[in-house]
């Protein structure tokens, strides 16, 4: 029952270091708002991972293969991930008053919800997350052979995928003492523009799936995780 979850907990480590839209905007948040709205905005992307592991467990081969081949699905959340990127940017550029009260605020009231919101959103949009999911759970099915092997190996990505980024945030809100609000409002710039460039790189993909592949193919092949 328990071949295989060696490698399922060393997968969900990796795994919370792949880099991605997600991964910059829970650390930046982890920094600007503290521990709990961290906690409340990988929450909210791990419920998007779990709806993700649904569709793939449940979903006929055929529809799988149609997902995660449709290259509009990709134009969308190409879209979607430019458009969110280029509001957080103006929205930042325009927030310095804001930034300095919670900053230096011993209590800031956060909206839990909203980033709990923001973290599922942000990582639902990314399709490449689904297709991501899918080659896990290819990976689990042959790995194991054991009736709740699949299930287990799931669970132990996911919890071990949890605790990470809880002990990734943890470190990320200990910098808060030590970044300025100008680093602060500097970092949440770069994260935007990080995310319209994983936009950007989805829209590009969706528009020219065959060029891109071919640039993707004359790179070494190695194992890497999907992007969160």
């Amino acid at each position: 029952m328990f071949e295989g979850l060696p490698y399922a907990a060393l997968y969900g480590f990796l795994l919370a270091f792949a880099v991605g839209p997600v991964f910059f905007t829970l650390i930046e948040t982890s920094i600007t708002k503290g521990f709990r709205a961290g906690l409340f905005f990988d929450l909210g992307a791990i419920f998007a991972d779990i709806i993700f592991i649904l569709i793939a467990y449940f979903s006929t081969s055929k529809i799988l293969e149609r997902v995660k081949d449709d290259p509009g699905l990709l134009i969308f959340g190409g879209v979607i991930l430019i458009a969110y990127g280029i509001i957080s940017y103006i929205r930042t550029a325009k927030s310095f008053i804001k930034i300095v009260r919670e900053h230096y605020a011993v209590n800031v009231k956060k909206n839990l919800g909203g980033l709990f919101l923001k973290g599922f959103l942000l990582n639902f949009v990314n399709f490449g997350v689904l297709a991501g999911w899918i080659g896990t759970l290819i990976m689990a099915n042959a790995l194991t052979t054991s009736e709740n092997g699949v299930f287990l190996f799931l669970t132990t990505v996911l919890v071990t995928f949890f605790l990470t980024d809880v002990a990734k945030i943890s470190l990320a809100k200990k910098l808060k003492s030590k970044m300025t609000p100008r680093f602060i409002i500097k970092t949440k710039k770069w994260v935007s523009i990080l995310i319209i460039l994983f936009g950007m790189f989805l829209l590009v993909e969706g528009i020219f799936p065959d060029q891109v592949q071919k640039g993707l193919d004359r790179i070494p092949k190695t194992k890497l995780p999907i992007q969160n």
